[in-house]
């Protein structure tokens, strides 16, 4: 199912989708916007790049930022929940990760967790990924997409 197919089908669910992204800084929000007749689904999204951000804006625990870092696969579980909170959304999207080139609190360079929420259907993917910044990060959209089209399919 390609992007305009997903949107497609989220339309014809009644279905609305929301993100809350870290390390993508807005990228999956920008991908699924530039479909025509996105706005029919598309609810909007958080760039929530700065660690306080994550618990300020998307409801992230605060003692789970503390104690695990801002990269961690509950982050972007919560991040999920909490696109779809703020947003009022069907589907929230959470993404989160390390794109490099340094790591990041003893994180390497392209690990990627990516959390997608919806009805009756959450799941939480850790995706390792090689390359520089722009690949970790084209990469984290792609799988982050191909995610919510598996869990948005089991729903027919």
């Amino acid at each position: 199912m390609g992007l305009t197919e997903l949107i497609g089908a989220l339309k014809e669910k009644g279905a609305t989708v929301a993100t809350a992204e870290s390390l993508t800084g807005g990228l999956v929000a920008a991908v699924l916007t530039s479909v025509p007749g996105s706005s029919a689904v598309v609810r909007g999204g958080l760039v929530v790049y700065a660690t306080p951000l994550k618990h300020e804006l998307a409801g992230v625990d605060a003692e789970l930022l503390a104690e695990h870092g801002p990269v961690h696969p509950d982050v972007a579980a919560q991040l999920a929940d909490g696109a779809r909170r703020v947003c009022k959304a069907t589907w929230g999207i959470g993404l989160t990760g390390v794109a490099g080139p340094d790591p990041q609190d003893g994180i390497e360079p392209g690990v990627v967790h990516i959390g997608v929420s919806g009805p009756d259907a959450a799941e939480v993917r850790t995706i390792g990924f090689e390359g520089n910044r722009h690949q970790v990060r084209a990469a984290a959209v792609l799988n982050a997409l191909d995610l919510l089209r598996a869990l948005v399919d089991q729903r027919d």
